[in-house]
């Protein structure tokens, strides 16, 4: 099957100075494309993660700074665009427990900026949505059809962002696409993730507090995950589709600690911590990816074991453990 070519293509990715939008900022810089990074306007001009990249790649790359919900800077940072890729979001579910308004409006009015800039500039959008909408498992493994389940505000955003894509495509023509990881992890991840949470109590504490032990996930490593949109972007004549994007394999909590305790080699001791649950009704208890749609359209498939994500990751934050506050709860 022949692939669109990403050489020389004019390229925007929002959220770029995230953990994921700088890896993929890396990526697509390495294909050829030409890299507008849209970041998040703060006083520091502070463009996140991006500043890890090497010298060479963000001297190629176009920043620009300003915020998701102004339909303007929206406008004029795709102009010129032949693909965007929108990860921009506020992604915290605990943080959208104590600010549901400001998650509403970021990923919901930020998406509508996002569908009406490429309405206008004629740009294919890369939407990025989440497992964290189909709530708990209904029934394993989740594929595309699994029913959608607002048990957070941030999971009830994304399905708000979900389907304004999907009526972009159907109502405007906007050619879209929407991918929906299971949780991602590797370097760079903050300690909101669960994974460097473990990690940094691991190395540095005699107790590691968590949440929930018994909730069960599928992981997926940063570059299995960023392949996979890279593979979006390269498949011609999928435009309305959404695809899973997991492993296909589940851990419990509990487990996933233990496996951090063992590749450290600490001695700590989980503690369930009571701030650190969800409300009952909100607790996502089971996900497990049908990712056979992906396989089978996108040719893409996760190459990169649990146990061996873990030990790069591991190696990353032992080298960078000033990036992180080991036994915070950061919402």
């Amino acid at each position: 099957m022949e692939t669109n070519s990403l050489a020389n293509l004019p390229v925007l990715v929002t959220g770029a100075g995230g953990f994921i939008g700088s890896r993929l900022v890396e990526a697509l810089s390495s294909k050829g494309a030409r890299v507008k990074a849209f970041v998040r306007y703060n006083s520091r001009a502070d463009i996140g993660l991006l500043k890890a990249l090497p010298a060479d790649v963000l001297a190629g790359v176009e920043t620009v700074m300003g915020d998701l919900r102004d339909e303007d800077a929206l406008e004029k940072a795709a102009a010129g665009t032949a693909l965007v890729f929108h990860l921009g979001a506020l992604i915290s579910i605990p943080y959208s427990y104590q600010h549901p308004v400001e998650v509403v409006q970021t990923n919901i009015l930020g998406t509508l900026a996002v569908l009406q800039a490429c309405r206008k500039s004629g740009s294919r959008l890369i939407h990025t949505s989440t497992s964290e909408v189909y709530g708990t498992a209904l029934r394993v493994p989740i594929d595309e059809q699994h029913p959608l389940q607002g048990q957070s505000p941030y999971s009830a955003s994304k399905i708000g962002a979900d389907k304004l894509v999907e009526s972009y495509y159907r109502a405007f023509g906007v050619p879209a696409v929407t991918i929906r990881p299971f949780n991602t992890y590797g370097p760079g991840q903050s300690a909101r993730a669960v994974i460097p949470t473990i990690i940094t109590q691991a190395l540095q504490a005699q107790e590691i507090h968590l949440g929930n032990l018994e909730a069960r996930r599928d992981f997926t490593y940063l570059d299995d995950t960023v392949a996979a949109f890279i593979k979006v972007a390269e498949t011609p004549g999928i435009d309305g589709e959404t695809f899973n994007l997991g492993s296909g394999q589940e851990v419990s909590i509990r487990e996933l600690s233990e496996e951090i305790l063992f590749l450290t080699g600490s001695q700590a001791r989980v503690v369930v911590d009571e701030e650190r649950l969800r409300p009952e009704k909100s607790e996502v208890q089971r996900l497990l990816a049908d990712n056979s749609k992906a396989r089978r359209i996108l040719g893409w498939e996760p190459k990169v074991s649990l146990r061996e994500g873990l030990t790069q990751t591991i190696a990353w934050v032992r080298a960078h453990m000033d990036f992180y506050r080991p036994g915070r709860y950061e919402r």
